[in-house]
């Protein structure tokens, strides 16, 4: 094969990157040719995405792809988090800055919601767990306060379709990014209409949804002209981060009996369905259904994940503690095991001013002896992420009537050996690790599905086998867990 060249935008809540993949001789290579900071900003007590600031650090991107590269590429992509969205008017106009989804307007709102449409009756329609920053909330907490931006929305658009929309002119959405909103049908494949009628939010406002791999349009004269590039296409990759992470899960031809951990600020521990569950079960046990690549669901649990160190590493970063990931580690490693547990998806760890005395309220709060070393807190933190996906596994395999014997981690998080062996120890399974820019590498595929290079998604992971080290992680003593798992079980439960 003949060299193609793609540029995926791989936009987390705390940065971004604009990562170049070649593909040449059935492998991929990845060259980051830009970085920039991303994060909420706090205006009048309200936390906002700096949308403006994202695009222009997208068109440097293309700048610097540009210089280095010329002003051709085969296509360019984006993914991001989901639910988070802005407004346009009629004219196109953006109508204000998009909100955080961690801002505090949709507290209350599931009760709100669920007054109106019992929480059994909106997961038969939709199939989307409980969760407080989902779409639909955000949505219904501007028809409860009569927000004018509602009125004069014309057009809604998740983050990935905004900018693609200030790249292109285009206005369209994707299926994966679509689907973590709470408010489309994958059983459907369409928008779930009758679900906002009822709740006072307007059907105009939704855009046509189209699939992953889907080319958006070129890049506008202006922003070619901009950045020095010519008008190249833009493709809808799965747009939603964890659907082009799942993309790059590595696994074989035919193999069986496997579920995926996307491993990053937050934990996604699913699977890859051909249809989705809308069961008693999967409703109770707070299980998700959202599109996925190649037609397929993805069945998934979402779990706080590194967020809760990342913001231990950050408030004792503003006591002018400066430990590097790797001492974090080690300090975890040598704490005493088994201290105390804690909730992951409690909503105490949403967005603490302080994550370590959150973790601290938690334990006392639930009668349990506290941490005291820095390492004893990140190794609470860490036990009870492992415990979460023990609970996660079990629960989807009983949901799914399958056996599950190894699971693939991907993503930053699955550079984390300490937390890759208590998941091995504590589920009892065998541990598949890489690629670490699983989610760069699933764009950068999805982009090569759409323009034809690539023929399907089993052709693409074997690309990306035949590019990464994979790391395997076996499961060792699982006793000691059973133990911790049946107490992390009652502390959770409120026993």
């Amino acid at each position: 094969m003949a060299g193609h060249r793609f540029l995926a935008f791989d936009l987390g809540a705390s940065g971004g990157r604009a990562i170049v993949g070649t593909l040449e001789n059935n492998k991929i290579s990845l060259d980051e040719v830009h970085r920039f900071p991303n994060g909420d900003v706090t205006i009048n007590g309200h936390m906002y995405w700096p949308i403006l600031g994202i695009f222009r650090d997208i068109k440097q991107g293309l700048c610097a792809y540009a210089a280095k590269y010329g002003k051709d590429v085969t296509a360019v992509g984006i993914d991001t988090w989901g639910v988070d969205f802005g407004l346009l008017d009629r004219e196109g106009q953006l109508l204000g800055n998009p909100y955080h989804y961690r801002d505090s307007r949709t507290d209350g709102m599931e009760e709100r919601i669920n007054r109106i449409i019992p929480k059994k009756e909106l997961y038969g329609r939709v199939g989307i767990q409980t969760a407080f920053f989902n779409t639909l909330l955000q949505l219904y907490s501007l028809v409860q306060k009569k927000h004018p931006s509602l009125d004069a929305a014309e057009t809604m658009l998740f983050v990935p379709d905004l900018l693609n929309y200030f790249l292109t002119g285009e206005k369209i959405s994707e299926f994966s990014i679509a689907s973590t909103s709470q408010m489309y049908s994958c059983a459907d494949g369409d928008w779930a209409t009758d679900v906002l009628e009822k709740l006072g939010i307007p059907t105009r406002i939704l855009p046509q949804v189209m699939a992953p791999g889907t080319v958006v349009g070129k890049l506008l004269e202006s922003v070619a002209a901009e950045t020095g590039m010519n008008a190249v296409p833009v493709v809808a990759p799965g747009e939603h981060d964890t659907a082009s992470a799942v993309a790059a899960v590595p696994v074989l031809p035919g193999e069986t009996n496997w579920c995926y951990l996307s491993s990053g600020t937050w934990s996604l521990l699913g699977m890859e369905l051909a249809a989705p569950i809308l069961s008693t079960e999967a409703r109770e046990a707070n299980f998700t259904n959202e599109g996925g690549v190649d037609n397929t669901i993805r069945f998934l649990k979402n779990i706080m994940g590194m967020w809760l160190i990342q913001q231990c590493r950050a408030a004792w970063l503003r006591k002018g503690e400066n430990n590097t990931w790797p001492e974090l580690e080690d300090m975890a490693a040598k704490a005493k095991p088994f201290v105390a547990f804690i909730d992951p998806n409690d909503d105490s760890f949403k967005a603490p001013s302080s994550m370590p005395d959150a973790i601290l309220e938690f334990c006392r709060r639930t009668g349990q002896q506290l941490p005291q070393t820095k390492g004893e807190i990140l190794r609470v933190a860490t036990e009870s992420l492992a415990l979460a996906y023990r609970e996660a596994v079990e629960n989807m395999a009983a949901i799914t009537r399958t056996t599950i014997e190894t699971i693939h981690i991907v993503g930053g998080g699955s550079k984390n050996a300490l937390l890759n062996q208590m998941t091995a120890d504590a589920t009892g399974r065998r541990i598949v690790t890489g690629p670490v820019e699983a989610t760069a590498l699933g764009n950068i595929m999805m982009q090569a599905i759409g323009m034809g290079v690539v023929g399907s998604i089993s052709e693409a992971r074997q690309f990306i086998r035949n590019s990464i080290d994979l790391g395997v992680v076996e499961p060792g003593a699982k006793a000691p867990w059973d133990d911790a798992f049946a107490r992390f079980k009652a502390i959770r439960n409120g026993r």
